[in-house]
C-alpha cells in the first residue's frame, strides 16, 4: 500500500508538472523572441527621423553608426525620380525579393536568414519613396535566457515531484503502520496468543478495522472460555459412574481379569483428571515437547500392547509387535502417544471381526520415527474422509475423533498421518513423527531411504509371521 501510494503520487505529480512546465517553457521561448525583435524595432525606429530628412550617404552612415547597430543594420534606399541611384548601407542579409515586397506593401516583416532572422522595417523618405531598414537578430539573441528559464522550470518540477513523493511516503507510513499492526495481531491470534489486540489508531477505515478485530478477538476468547468450561463440566460428570466402577472393581476379588479391570478404571480416572485440568488451564492436549521432553515410544508401545493383548487373546486375534527392543525417544508426551495408540488399536477391535490379525511396528530413522498400525480387516474405502474430524464410520459408538487425535499428535512434531493398504490385506495407518520438528511432511532423504528399507523388511517379516500354518505370536 505504501509503495502503491507513492507510485500514484509520483505519476500524478509528474503529469501535473509536464502539463504546466511544457506550455510555460514555450511561453518563455516566445517571450524571448518577442523581446529580441522589439529591440530590433527600436533600433530601426532610431534612424527613421534621419531618413525622413536626408538621404546623403555620409550622413546616414554616421546615423547608423551612432545607433550602435554596427554590422547588424542595413539601410536600403530606392532610386528616385531625379536620377539618383539606389543606395545600400551596411551588410545585406535579406534577399532582394523580400526587400522589394516590404517596400511594395509598406508593412514590416521578418525573414529567416543564415544564423538568425532579419527585421525589415519600411520608412518613408522626404521624396515620398520608401526606404527599408534591415536589422539582423541572431539566434543567440532570440534564445537569450531561455535555457536558464527552462533549467529553473525543470528544477522546480523535480523539487515538486520529490516533495510530493516524500509527502506520499509519510502518508503511506501513516496508513501502512496500523495495517501492519493489524496483520501482526492476526498472526499472533492465529498462533494462539489470545491477548493479541490492535491499537485503534490511524485512518478512520483502519480504526474501524481495529475495533472489529478487537471485538472478534474478545468474542473468540469468550467462546474458548465457554468451551473449556463445558468440557470441564462434562468431564466432571464422569466422576460419578467412575466411582461406581471403581467400587465394583474393588469387589471383584483377585485374578488377572480383576486386576486389569481395576487398572483400566484407574487409568480412566487419570484421563478424566487430565481432561479437566487441561480444560481449566486452557492448554492444548497435544503440544510440541521442549528440549529433553518426550517419551520412549518403544516402552509406550509395549505397555499398550500388553493392555490390548488380553482382549486379543479373548477374540482369537493374531498380533505382533516389532521394533521395540531398544529405546526410541520421540518429542511427544507419553499420555498423548498412549492415547493415539489406544485410538488406533480400538479402531482395529471395533471395526474388524474377531480373529482378525493386527500388528504394530516402530521404525527409528535418523530424523523421524514411524509407527505403523496394520490389520487384516476389510480396509478403509475412503481414507481422506476417514481423516476428517467428526466423520467417523457411521456405526454406533463412533465419534470420528480417533484419527484426528493421531493426526494432531503427528502434526505437532512436523510430521503427518497416512492411511493405506497393509501387507496383511487390510488397513495400514502410518504415523510419521518428526524428530527435529522441521524437515516437513516427507522428511529428509536419509529418513525416506530408512523408511523404504524398513518398510520392505517389515513386509517380509509380516508375511512370514502371518503365513498359513504359522502359530500366533504374543508378547
Amino acid at each position: 500500500m505504501r509503495w502503491a501510494l507513492v507510485k500514484v503520487c509520483l505519476a500524478v505529480t509528474a503529469m501535473v508538472v509536464v502539463a504546466f512546465a511544457v506550455p510555460l517553457g514555450l511561453v518563455v521561448k516566445e517571450m524571448a523572441r518577442d523581446r529580441a525583435f522589439s529591440g530590433a524595432e527600436r533600433e530601426a525606429a532610431a534612424i527613421a527621423p534621419a531618413l525622413s530628412i536626408t538621404t546623403d550617404r555620409e550622413q546616414l552612415e554616421r546615423v547608423v553608426a551612432s545607433a550602435g547597430a554596427d554590422d547588424g543594420m542595413a539601410v536600403h534606399l530606392p532610386a528616385d525620380g531625379a536620377g539618383a541611384a539606389a543606395l545600400d548601407l551596411g551588410r545585406q542579409r535579406a534577399s532582394d525579393e523580400d526587400i522589394a515586397t516590404v517596400r511594395k506593401l509598406g508593412r514590416a516583416s521578418t525573414t529567416e536568414v543564415r544564423g538568425g532572422s532579419t527585421l525589415l522595417q519600411p520608412t518613408a523618405l522626404s521624396s515620398g519613396e520608401i526606404a527599408v531598414v534591415e536589422v539582423y537578430v541572431s539566434e543567440s539573441e532570440v534564445s537569450n535566457g531561455v535555457a536558464t528559464a527552462w533549467a529553473v522550470l525543470a528544477g522546480v518540477g523535480v523539487l515538486l515531484i520529490v516533495g510530493s513523493v516524500a509527502v506520499a511516503d509519510r502518508l503511506g507510513v501513516r496508513m501502512v503502520r496500523p495495517a501492519r499492526r493489524l496483520v501482526e495481531s492476526a498472526h499472533e491470534l492465529g498462533e494462539g496468543q489470545l491477548g493479541a489486540r490492535v491499537p485503534e489508531t490511524g485512518p478512520k477505515e483502519l480504526r474501524l478495522a481495529a475495533v472489529a478485530f478487537n471485538a472478534m478477538a474478545d468474542q473468540v476468547v469468550q467462546l474458548l472460555a465457554n468451551e473449556r468450561e463445558l468440557a470441564a463440566d462434562l468431564s466432571h460428570r464422569l466422576r460419578t459412574p467412575l466411582t461406581v466402577l471403581r467400587l465394583n472393581a474393588a469387589s471383584l476379588g483377585d485374578g488377572p481379569a480383576a486386576e486389569q479391570t481395576r487398572a483400566a478404571v484407574e487409568q480412566l480416572e487419570r484421563e478424566v483428571d487430565t481432561i479437566i485440568r487441561t480444560a481449566r488451564e486452557a492448554k492444548p492436549q497435544t503440544a510440541a515437547a521442549g528440549p529433553g521432553a518426550g517419551c520412549d515410544a518403544a516402552e509406550v508401545v509395549r505397555e499398550r500392547m500388553a493392555f490390548w493383548s488380553a482382549l486379543a487373546e479373548d477374540e482369537g486375534r493374531k498380533w505382533r509387535v516389532a521394533g521395540v527392543e531398544r529405546p526410541v525417544r520421540i518429542p511427544v508426551a507419553r499420555a498423548d502417544l498412549a492415547a493415539a495408540l489406544d485410538a488406533l488399536l480400538g479402531n482395529v477391535f471395533r471395526h474388524t471381526g474377531e480373529g482378525t490379525a493386527f500388528a504394530v511396528d516402530v521404525h527409528n530413522g535418523e530424523d523421524a520415527v514411524i509407527v505403523l498400525v496394520s490389520d487384516a480387516g476389510p480396509g478403509i474405502a475412503d481414507p481422506e474422509a476417514a481423516m476428517a474430524r467428526g466423520r467417523g464410520s457411521g456405526s454406533a459408538g463412533s465419534t470420528g475423533l480417533g484419527l484426528d487425535i493421531v493426526r494432531r499428535l503427528a502434526e505437532s512434531t512436523g510430521g503427518d498421518v497416512r492411511i493405506g493398504s497393509s501387507v496383511l490385506g487390510g488397513t495400514e495407518v502410518r504415523i510419521w513423527i518428526q524428530l527435529n520438528g522441521g524437515a516437513g511432511r516427507d522428511g529428509g532423504p536419509s529418513a525416506r531411504r530408512g523408511h523404504r528399507g524398513a518398510s520392505i523388511r517389515r513386509r517380509k517379516h509380516t508375511r512370514a509371521l502371518f503365513a498359513p500354518g504359522q502359530s500366533r505370536v504374543s508378547s
